[in-house]
């Protein structure tokens, strides 16, 4: 008599439909517990919170040992202090003294960037109040440390300009605003004396179009610049190679009329004489409207120049 085999059930044979392993992990949890849901929950371990009971230290302390570390030469433990108080007491009078104190500190230290920031917080914060201006004149001074020389990318000496720009504009009557005139003088020396490379290198290449764009830069820009003079000269030389005369003679005529005695005046007279030409000014030339009304404004920047 023969026996039917029949197959075992799916279970039987250890292949648990989807359905069933979820009623059996089900079945599991319920019998463990919660200590078991727990386990399987790697993030179900909530810390403990404990209060930090710890009073603030007082605004008015914080500010004070700010202070005294900042006449003990200590610009970095000063600058901790002044910025507690925005942490401690942000809403008090002395968080405002301590931005500003912040802003000081760390132009102290030669934290530029630190005391920009800074100071914009606190124009931004305080627009009217009666020390916006000294923040204003921090946010200028921090740009104006940074110029470099005239070989590399001039963007910190146009950040000086713009703020020195806006502490003339928006306090005019502030006690930093003669400073930022003279600072201002020597930035935009700066950004004339990098046109000025460019031209010189472009001429030494017989670029002449090249050389003329930047001079002319020079004279249209930073007329108040020691830069000025020569660059007359170097579009007197540029227009001269390039057979453009009449420019090349007003650029001379505009260098001695106003710059009589200057060195590269009679450098550009000689070469006009060179080529059988002497100066003369067309009025309508873009070099004689430059120089309408012209008055020379450079005042301490002529010591720093030369040829």
């Amino acid at each position: 008599m023969s026996v039917k085999r029949h197959s075992l059930p799916a279970i039987h044979r250890g292949q648990y439909p989807r359905k069933g392993i979820a009623l059996a992990l089900g079945a599991a949890m319920l019998l463990g517990g919660c200590d078991t849901l727990s386990s399987l929950n790697p993030f179900d371990k909530p810390e403990v919170y404990k209060p930090d009971l710890t009073p603030p230290e007082p605004a008015d302390k914080l500010y004070n040992e700010g202070l005294a570390r900042l006449q003990n030469g200590d610009s970095e433990g000063a600058t901790k202090k002044f910025e507690g108080i925005d942490k401690a007491a942000p809403f008090s009078p002395y968080a405002r003294k301590g931005l500003l104190m912040t802003a000081y500190t760390n132009f102290q230290a030669s934290k530029w960037e630190e005391a920009i920031t800074a100071s914009k917080r606190f124009i931004a914060q305080n627009p009217a109040s009666p020390d916006a201006a000294y923040a204003q004149y921090i946010m200028a001074m921090s740009y104006y440390n940074q110029i470099p020389d005239t070989t590399r990318d001039q963007e910190r000496t146009v950040q000086a300009i713009q703020a020195f720009e806006q502490l003339i504009a928006n306090y005019p009557k502030s006690e930093y605003v003669l400073d930022a005139k003279e600072k201002l003088l020597v930035a935009r020396d700066q950004l004339a004396g990098k046109e000025m490379n460019a031209g010189r290198y472009y001429l030494e290449k017989r670029n002449y179009t090249g050389a003329v764009n930047r001079f002319r830069e020079v004279i249209i820009k930073y007329q108040t610049t020691r830069h000025v003079e020569e660059a007359l000269m170097r579009l007197t030389e540029a227009y001269m190679a390039m057979g453009i005369t009449n420019e090349a003679q007003t650029a001379a005529a505009v260098l001695g009329h106003n710059f009589p005695d200057s060195p590269w005046y009679k450098d550009a007279y000689k070469l006009l004489q060179s080529g059988g030409l002497e100066p003369r000014e067309d009025r309508g030339s873009y070099i004689s409207r430059a120089f309408d009304g012209f008055q020379r404004t450079v005042g301490g920047l002529l010591g720093f120049g030369g040829r």
